[in-house]
């Protein structure tokens, strides 16, 4: 099968997923045409199966922004034609559906179109009148829609009203990478680069630090753990709300405590050196990050946001707090970060429950599956 992939080439969880998605579909034999403004910074390997193709989104004085939309659906529609693609697999509702229907139509192709909702493009989106009417054409106007989790599926249905069916696909990771190999090895080491002691816990959160992902709760949460335990806060990731949790952590006395690494290239060992991972937003369609670092084997604490809580099963596998409720988050993780045989059954559950509702193979079998039954017409 030809398959066409449009996303945003970042490091944000769609373009992520996205990317890996069209890795696992080359390696089972299927062509994937990557259609994109950059390349995916995850597309990191050769295959005989990939193909790219980048386009510059260029500046003219007629427009007041760089047509970015025109542009890729330009691109979309040559490689449909130039290719015979049997599909293309739009990330984003808005603009990437739209952009693959009007492509679809530049080309004058049957191509059939899959587009997958991540999140943003209806938790925020969708609450502006201006683009409602638009997001909703790019739903109904694909062959088929997927959202991440239940929790968007539903905020879709709520704030854009579509009339289409809407299949839920959980995000996955890939195994190979976020998993606890040399986890013991690389605690110590990355402890040791810390200038971490053996037997303090590591409390981690990774994001893009926008005020969303609430960094201010952890931190506060943080603020009552660390008293009662030997622990350190890790913080990955940069953004607009760094400066503030910086001053906020100097105000609470932590400069010593809170360690803001900025962004890192390794991710996956800061994952494998921390105990529990936190994850506090107040939206979250799915939680990649989440899921990365369970895999890893650090116990997560999250919060009820969207599907945040279809990842972790409170009790089982970790705990969910409602948004807001540092407090609650704080009494959850001492309990963790003191009652080792508590940690363990949490961590083992967790890893088992991974293995069979989240592992790669039975979420890219289910994406293959909805591609045969568009290719078929079913």
């Amino acid at each position: 099968m030809k398959i066409g992939i449009t996303c945003y080439p970042g490091v944000g969880g769609s373009g992520i997923i996205a990317t890996e998605l069209g890795i696992q579909m080359a390696k089972r034999g299927h062509e994937v045409h990557f259609i994109t403004s950059k390349v995916p910074f995850r597309l990191t390997i050769n295959h005989p199966n990939i193909y790219i193709h980048q386009t510059d989104i260029n500046s003219y004085s007629v427009f007041q922004y760089p047509p970015y939309d025109i542009t890729i659906a330009s691109k979309i529609a040559e490689v449909i034609k130039y290719h015979e693609l049997d599909l293309i697999h739009m990330h984003y509702a808005v603009p990437h559906a739209v952009c693959g229907i009007l492509a679809r139509q530049m080309s004058g192709s049957d191509v059939k179109i899959i587009s997958t909702l991540h999140g943003t493009d209806i938790t925020v989106l969708g609450h502006d009148a201006s683009l409602k009417d638009a997001i909703r054409f790019g739903i109904e106007s694909s062959d088929m829609t997927t959202a991440v989790s239940e929790s968007l599926k539903n905020d879709t249905y709520r704030l854009i009203e579509p009339d289409k069916d809407i299949t839920t696909v959980y995000n996955f990771i890939d195994e190979t990478k976020f998993n606890l190999e040399d986890r013991e090895l690389v605690r110590a080491q990355l402890k040791r680069q810390y200038a971490i002691s053996e037997d303090t816990k590591v409390i981690m959160h990774t994001s893009n630090f926008r005020a969303v992902k609430r960094i201010e709760d952890i931190i506060r949460a943080f603020n009552i753990v660390c008293p009662k335990v030997d622990s350190i806060l890790l913080l990955v990731g940069d953004g607009p709300e760094m400066n503030r949790m910086r001053q906020l952590s100097h105000d609470l006395g932590l400069e010593d405590k809170v360690i803001f690494a900025g962004q890192q290239t390794d991710v996956v060992n800061h994952y494998k050196m921390s105990d529990c991972f936190m994850l506090l937003s107040e939206q979250e369609s799915f939680g990649l990050s989440l899921l990365e670092a369970m895999n890893c084997g650090s116990v997560p604490v999250g919060s009820s946001a969207g599907g945040i809580s279809e990842v972790i099963e409170h009790g089982e596998t970790g705990y969910v707090v409602d948004v807001g409720d540092y407090e609650s988050a704080a009494v959850h993780l001492c309990r963790l970060l003191t009652d080792p045989e508590k940690y363990a059954e949490l961590k083992n559950n967790m890893l088992d429950d991974i293995g069979i509702r989240f592992r790669s193979g039975n979420i890219i079998d289910q994406y293959e599956n909805l591609y045969f039954s568009l290719k078929e017409g079913k």
